[in-house]
């Protein structure tokens, strides 16, 4: 998300028993990099040529609005409720798949490890998560742990860049059908908010894979997940909140040095009227005189 503020916004300043106006630089604001890294490899182009670039993405920009109020106007609330015991694709792994909406991280990428990963797309056909697992430590003294490789969705957008949700609240389950290689991977559920608090809350819970040549249909209760932030389970737990889902994601991450393998069909939602839990963990307070609550 980018801040802009016009050059041409003037603000009356009294100083000195003078009233003068003050222009505010647009140099102040800058784009807000959530991850902590700085962009290395983004270009610098000249003002031409970015006012080109951004005559062509308004065009494209006002596409998008108009196929949004498109949508608004013919949607039928009915016809989009979910049915029970139906699932309803959200993510199809084929040979169509667009990796642009896919961003693949390991410990290698920010020189913190030596594992690497790909997501590609398998023989078969089907999304495949591969790479090679290491806890070998980078030798500067900083990093206490390795090995991690992971992949999670980009967060959804509305026209014009505006930050928008995945809304699951009509389910109660997660399905999945996956054929993996016997390892355990994580499943992360980002929800990020708008203050930079909840910036890392993410839900997590576990998947097993049997391995083998068989596929396996993972269906996961919503209410079976937990809450973290910055990687630390909190004491606090809370329902997922279906409504705002930024971003789903599969880590690999479980000690054991060596090749993996996963490969995905399809991630889908489901709606079972008979699930009535909202969370499996227990919901308390503590008293206010607590620190930090």
């Amino acid at each position: 998300m980018y801040r802009f503020l016009t050059s041409n916004i003037c603000a009356s300043i009294w100083s000195r028993r003078i009233n003068f106006p003050v222009v505010v630089p647009s140099s102040s604001f800058h784009e807000i990099r959530k991850n902590g890294y700085e962009d290395k490899n983004r270009k610098k182009v000249s003002p031409r040529q970015a006012i080109r670039d951004g005559l062509k993405e308004l065009k494209k920009e006002i596409k998008n609005w108009t196929e949004e109020v498109k949508e608004g106007c013919t949607l039928d609330p009915i016809m989009g409720m979910p049915l029970p015991g139906e699932v309803d694709m959200q993510w199809c792994f084929n040979e169509s798949i667009d990796f642009d909406h896919w961003v693949v991280t390991s410990d290698s990428d920010h020189n913190e490890g030596y594992s690497t990963s790909t997501l590609s797309v398998s023989p078969t056909g089907k999304g495949l998560f591969s790479g090679n697992l290491s806890t070998q430590l980078v030798r500067d003294g900083k990093v206490k742990k390795a090995g991690y490789c992971n992949f999670k969705s980009i967060r959804p957008q509305k026209s014009f860049k505006r930050d928008s949700f995945h809304n699951w609240s009509g389910y109660t389950h997660l399905v999945m059908r996956v054929r993996g290689d016997g390892r355990s991977y994580m499943i992360t559920l980002g929800t990020a908010g708008y203050f930079d608090v909840n910036w890392n809350d993410q839900f997590h819970f576990a998947l097993y894979t049997r391995g083998g040549p068989h596929w396996q249909i993972s269906k996961i209760p919503f209410s079976k997940f937990y809450m973290t932030s910055r990687g630390r389970i909190q004491d606090m737990q809370e329902p997922v909140p279906l409504n705002r889902i930024t971003s789903f994601g599969i880590t690999a991450s479980d000690k054991n040095n060596g090749p993996f393998r996963l490969e995905i069909d399809y991630v889908g939602l489901e709606l079972d009227p008979s699930h009535k839990e909202t969370s499996a963990y227990e919901q308390y307070k503590v008293p206010y005189f607590y620190a930090g609550y």
